[in-house]
């Protein structure tokens, strides 16, 4: 049966004084899929590593189902042999001298279980995965899919509670990348092991997670299932990060003339001196100068990418704006810009509401 991992006031600090993780407090559920996103340095690695018992946290506890795994303020630590744990490394780590059989058998081996017991599970593992035909050859001889997939049977050859993966897509080709994450999901749905994912691209997290954790210097920014992150960013930083090609976000005085264009002085506080407004490209549109929208620009950039056509816009006052281009303009043609949907958020960067102006 499925575990479920808790993360109770997990802090990590590096001396001197480098905090890692900053009071991380989730829970993970049961046969769960949870990725945890963010940039290069934001603590994501050495969350993952603490759960596997690589890592000690200088606060804070784990616990894996019923069990405590490791409590700093107690002094409790569970050994990473014997937290069941399965983990798949960013370069897969398989030993160069060794078969795909033997590779996958390793783990089996170290506990000493039984021969035909090895086998038995080896054979299992290396069927479900599709790579029974692999088992002689050694990773020289294997695509970067297949050494992927000799990995994964090995995390998974020990049955293990929580299955750990350490950006495991990172060296894949954007073809096999695409393959691996369908490849993975599949399995990590037919089997229901609770998998924690460990990425900073968007585009894995978001077509592997039922929850994605946004961690940014140590701390989550926001946690949500992936339509969340998307539609509603929990402050402008989520904003920016999450999306491609990334929000256009615009730090504006609330008596500026883009801010009375687009009708929202009203959802301010009358308080605030300057508001951030976010517009996802996808939620704007550029059209003929005779239709109607809310803002007016002139074409500087048109980009394709794939059955969509992107024009990046000159608004005026330094301002630009990359959005949909629903028309035949070109570079210097004057276009109109219809909004569907707009954020705002605070002086601080935190979100106050999302908007939604044409249905």
């Amino acid at each position: 049966m499925a575990k479920g991992v808790r993360m109770e006031n997990i802090w990590k600090i590096f001396m001197p004084k480098v905090i890692a993780l900053k009071n991380i407090n989730v829970d993970i559920r049961p046969g769960e899929f949870f990725v945890i996103l963010g940039p290069s340095g934001s603590g994501k690695t050495t969350l993952l590593r603490i759960i596997a018992g690589l890592e000690i946290p200088t606060r804070g506890r784990v616990v894996i189902g019923d069990q405590v795994v490791v409590d700093a303020d107690k002094g409790v630590f569970v050994e990473p042999r014997d937290r069941n744990i399965g983990m798949v490394f960013q370069n897969w780590a398989l030993y160069p001298h060794m078969t795909a059989y033997d590779n996958i058998a390793f783990p089996l081996r170290i506990k000493k279980l039984p021969r035909e017991e090895i086998d038995k599970r080896v054979r299992e593992v290396a069927e479900a995965l599709g790579i029974a035909e692999l088992l002689d050859r050694k990773p020289a001889h294997m695509s970067g899919g297949q050494q992927q997939r000799v990995a994964v049977a090995r995390a998974l050859v020990k049955q293990p509670d929580v299955l750990l993966l350490d950006e495991p897509f990172s060296n894949l080709d954007a073809r096999i990348r695409v393959t691996a994450r369908e490849f993975v999901k599949e399995i990590q749905k037919k089997l229901g092991i609770t998998t924690i994912l460990v990425t900073h691209d968007q585009a894995d997290a978001f077509a592997v997670g039922d929850r994605v954790m946004v961690l940014r210097n140590g701390e989550m920014q926001q946690l949500g299932v992936p339509e969340e992150l998307y539609g509603e960013p929990a402050n402008v930083f989520i904003a920016n990060f999450i999306g491609d090609p990334p929000m256009n976000i615009y730090k504006l005085s609330i008596d500026h003339p883009m801010v009375k264009q687009l009708g929202v002085l009203e959802e301010i506080n009358e308080d605030y001196k300057e508001v951030y407004i976010g517009i996802r490209p996808d939620e704007a549109v550029a059209l003929p100068l005779n239709e109607e929208g809310h803002l007016t620009g002139t074409v500087t950039i048109v980009e394709y990418v794939g059955s969509r056509r992107y024009a990046k816009l000159d608004l005026g006052n330094s301002i630009s704006m990359r959005t949909l281009l629903e028309c035949r303009a070109d570079h210097g043609d004057k276009v109109r810009i219809r909004v569907y949907k707009l954020h705002i958020f605070a002086p601080d960067g935190k979100r106050i509401r999302t908007l939604t102006l044409v249905h």
